[in-house]
């Protein structure tokens, strides 16, 4: 049985019970769980082992892949706030390289809500290349979108951090790194960053990569999609994506390459997923310390799950003598932005300004509430009307972009423990 560790307030003692259910039946490894309410923290707990063996505790960092997207929009909604960014302006006006190819009058807030179509480059860049801001950005600017940018939407899941980060940039004068650190991080004294200091690198779990989900065979789907080309099995995409399924045995493969299977080599979720120029097709790079150190706002940032739900908290009400976002720049922040299946992910995510809203495939808690998943599990999310604040954060992946059977199970004990 794991250790569990950390604090729960009285009236929340299922939500440690849920935690510690995950690591009995769920196949939790190393996790944090976090929930605030009121601006407290209520919820603080850690269990397990890190990959390394030593003890999963609260100075334990892990980097948390898409539960990034929303800290990047986060800066974003903090510059618009404050007047300095308009999200109805053509992205060329900030940024005008931006505007070859045609892409002169694509607004701000198509990045935010995954409208623009650079779900990649056009050109094929190597890992060392897309380690490198200025050469990624540049990639960006000369690209052609995928499709005709304001006509349907597809997740941008590695390129919307460059985009986004770049606007974020032009407009401050600050990398996205940067700025996170100065106006979210630093006031709220969170252990959260967009490019890890090397001296916080020993703190880093590395991830354990997902296993193949119970009732998928790699032989009949390879053979499946080899005779069917594109679509062999659409249905298999939207129960792993969604975490629906459980995990068997682990093996050697990555999501990139189970889509590249299940739906053929040209499909855009694998395309979207491997960007920029398919660097990222090796998805064991994630787990190195020149990964963790460069700015990939869509996906690298490090924090554990007091800081995730911390940040949050501070969208939704004060922390500390500290709110980050005012009442109507939040309620602008969540309004959703997409409507009918994904063109990337195929099935219906709902999409705010940066933040995706709670749906079948992306379940959050409370009718406005929002936040973000990251791919294999984690997820930080705020609800406003209960000004709660929820962060999970595991080393053990699990097959899905929205949630598995852990974070459903802290769901419904958090529910439970407010009704």
């Amino acid at each position: 049985m794991a250790e569990i560790r950390g604090t729960v307030e009285p009236g929340f003692e299922q939500v440690r019970e849920a935690f510690e259910e995950n690591f009995d039946s769920h196949g939790e490894v190393g996790a944090a769980f976090s929930l605030y309410v009121d601006g407290k923290a209520v919820v603080n707990l850690t269990g397990g082992v890190t990959t390394e063996g030593t003890e999963y505790n609260a100075d334990t960092l892990q980097m948390v892949f898409s539960s990034t997207k929303g800290a990047t929009a986060l800066c974003a909604h903090i510059l618009a706030q404050r007047g300095l960014l308009d999200f109805d302006a053509p992205v060329a006006q900030y940024w005008p390289e931006f505007a070859a190819q045609g892409k002169g009058e694509i607004p701000v807030s198509w990045l935010l809500c995954h409208k623009s179509g650079l779900i990649d480059t056009t050109r094929r860049l190597s890992l060392d290349d897309a380690l490198d801001w200025d050469t990624v950005v540049s990639a960006l600017a000369e690209s052609t979108p995928v499709w005709e940018p304001g006509t349907q939407h597809g997740y941008h899941a590695v390129t919307y951090g460059w985009l986004v980060g770049e606007i974020v940039r032009r407009v401050s004068g600050m990398s996205i790194g940067e700025f996170f650190a100065t106006e979210v991080a630093g006031p709220l004294g969170l252990d959260f960053w967009i490019g890890l200091p090397e001296q916080q690198h020993d703190r880093v779990s590395r991830l354990i990569p997902m296993g193949v989900p119970e009732g998928i065979d790699l032989e009949v789907i390879s053979a499946a999609a080899a005779g069917a080309g594109a679509g062999a099995d659409v249905e298999a995409v939207a129960g792993l994506e969604s975490g629906t399924q459980e995990l068997a045995a682990p093996a050697s493969i990555g999501l990139v390459q189970m889509l590249d299977m299940l739906l053929g080599p040209d499909n855009l979720a694998g395309k979207a997923l491997s960007a920029p120029g398919g660097a990222f097709m090796d998805q064991e790079a994630w787990n190195t310390p020149a990964l963790w150190s460069a700015m990939i706002p869509a996906a690298n940032g490090v924090t554990n799950a007091n800081s995730l739900a911390r940040m949050y908290a501070a969208c939704v009400g004060e922390v500390d003598g500290v709110r980050l976002l005012s009442e109507d720049a939040m309620s602008k922040a969540i309004e959703v932005q997409t409507e009918g299946a994904d063109s990337v992910l195929m099935f219906p995510i709902p999409f705010a300004m940066g933040f995706m809203r709670g749906s079948d495939f992306s379940p959050l808690s409370g009718d406005r509430s929002f936040g973000h998943y990251g791919a294999g599990g984690s997820v930080g999310f705020a609800d406003p009307d209960r000004k709660m604040a929820f962060g999970y954060v595991m080393n053990q992946m699990q097959f899905g972009l929205a949630g598995d059977p852990r974070t459903a199970s802290l769901i419904k004990a958090v529910e439970a423990s407010l009704s």
